[in-house]
């Protein structure tokens, strides 16, 4: 278990089918981070650098060697820091979904691909087909961040229990969930899932989400939850994005003894009966 406490900040983004808009958006939230004392790991939500609008557009996917990553990869070597920061990624001719790893190397590093695709005709909202395009990922991944064992996953990967499992089992002190929910879905199930993965693992849950109305120039646009979300390992929420003008930051330094503190009060680990 982690033995230090770690400063942690989750970016809430509302990206749009446009590369540079994007980057000069994580740019200016990381230099709020800096002003608010700056983060030890950054957290940025799903679709980071590219979200599309217009369901007719092929998915524009990042190649490792992008400059925006090298950019990024600089900051991070500058201020001391990591990101973790999920795209869609052009991968051996095929797209997948991926979480990246930047932290001042040469070149960022793929750590984790979704494995789950969102494939849903959900009513209130255009039907999605993630298959259509993406390749799943196959493998859950856990990264180590200061002492602090990570366990990876993005958006609809949060509705599958036994991907989580896998992490509970491995004592993970906190879950990544990098998300752009839809508006119905978030309204009825974000804080719910979320707060269940932090209580059945006694880990901190780390949510930032794509938020708001996206519009790219050409007209086309749509809606997502937002609600960025730290949750703590007794399923408590301890900082949100919330209200009619909702933080784009969420800053915390997130405190080892706390998981201690629950997993001593409930042993489940110890408990476990089915594998």
């Amino acid at each position: 278990m982690a033995t230090q406490p770690l400063t942690v900040a989750l970016f809430q983004l509302t990206s749009i089918d446009d590369s540079a808009i994007n980057e000069a958006e994580i740019f200016s939230r990381l230099e709020e981070v800096r002003s608010l004392g700056g983060a030890s790991l950054m957290v940025l939500p799903e679709n980071s650098l590219y979200l599309r609008l217009d369901r007719q557009a092929s998915v524009k996917g990042l190649e490792l060697t992008d400059p925006v990553l090298a950019r990024l990869s600089t900051y991070c070597r500058q201020h001391h820091c990591e990101i973790l920061m999920t795209t869609p990624l052009r991968e051996n001719g095929r797209l997948v979904n991926a979480t990246l790893r930047l932290r001042g190397e040469a070149t960022a590093e793929v750590v984790y691909r979704k494995i789950h695709l969102f494939d849903v005709d959900v009513e209130g909202a255009p039907p999605v087909r993630e298959s259509d395009e993406f390749a799943p990922g196959t493998t859950p991944a856990m990264i180590e961040v200061a002492g602090w064992k990570v366990g990876l996953s993005i958006c609809y990967d949060l509705r599958f229990a036994e991907l989580y499992n896998r992490y509970g089992k491995a004592q993970v002190d906190l879950i990544a969930v990098p998300a752009a929910f839809l508006v119905p879905t978030g309204r009825a199930h974000w804080e719910i899932l979320l707060r269940a993965r932090a209580i059945e693992n006694q880990a901190y849950v780390l949510a930032p989400a794509q938020g708001g109305a996206h519009r790219s120039k050409s007209g086309a646009s749509r809606e997502t939850w937002g609600h960025s979300m730290i949750v703590g390992p007794w399923g408590e929420i301890l900082a949100e994005a919330k209200g009619e003008n909702p933080p784009r930051v969420l800053r915390l330094t997130l405190n080892p003894t706390q998981i201690e503190t629950v997993r001593r009060q409930i042993p489940q680990a110890g408990h476990r009966r089915l594998s």
